[in-house]
């Protein structure tokens, strides 16, 4: 009896020593993630809308994890203000014209707040001062531009299709074809009735008259050409 009390003993002593050994790794974890051990100072922003962003989430600065989300409060219907916790030694590299941004783990991963960095000549960010923030992106508002650019890729896919079907059943080819015919005939036609309206005795003294000036015309310009070679050897 005594070495069974004596065996519960030990193992109550070992059970207790590792579930204390746990708790304190455990706040030992927590605390390092959440700047409890760290010297820390506090910025805050305000959002239109925090897209999901929480408590405890990272804070990054030129990539590096700087801090955590302290505490997000909404402040009226169109303002979100959001707390953050930096660690105290990169408070230097922190300006006051400095912007936050909320962005994510990759494309699905966990929100965080990025912290973009400031002018060379701007002053340090001072304790609790508020930075300038810039709205993030929805998720949803980039899926419902990328729908609108798909569905009008398909119309046009359609319409291309559809022409190409033209193309190769000889439709357009035809319709080509029929246009140089209706062409032809019209100039056909023209033709006819120019020549029918010289045939007739009413015009047929306007259409003599033209061919007689077509003729001077052409006589007067023989006539200059050669005048014109005369005078070239005579200088020779």
């Amino acid at each position: 009896m005594d070495t069974y009390t004596q065996n519960f003993k030990v193992r109550l002593g070992l059970f207790v020593a590792g579930g204390l050994t746990l708790f304190i790794l455990a706040i030992f974890i927590i605390g390092k993630q959440k700047n409890l051990f760290n010297p820390v100072f506090k910025l805050t922003s305000t959002f239109y809308n925090v897209s999901g962003l929480q408590v405890g989430n990272n804070i990054r600065f030129s990539g590096i994890n700087v801090g955590t989300v302290d505490n997000i409060s909404i402040i009226n219907d169109s303002t979100v203000r959001v707390d953050m916790m930096i660690k105290k030694d990169v408070k230097q590299f922190i300006k006051s014209d400095c912007e936050v941004a909320i962005g994510s783990e990759g494309l699905i991963g966990d929100r965080l707040l990025i912290i973009t960095q400031g002018s060379s000549d701007a002053s340090l960010a001072e304790e609790g001062q508020q930075l300038a923030s810039s709205e993030p992106v929805e998720t949803d508002a980039i899926m419902a531009s990328l729908k609108v650019t798909a569905d009008n890729a398909a119309v046009i896919s359609d319409q291309l299709a559809e022409i190409m079907i033209k193309l190769n059943s000889g439709n357009i080819a035809g319709n080509l074809n029929q246009t140089m015919e209706n062409l032809k005939n019209s100039s056909k036609g023209l033709d006819e009735n120019m020549n029918a309206a010289k045939e007739n005795f009413l015009l047929k003294g306007y259409f003599n008259r033209k061919a007689r000036a077509a003729e001077k015309m052409k006589k007067d310009t023989i006539e200059k050409k050669a005048a014109e070679q005369k005078t070239i050897e005579k200088k020779k």
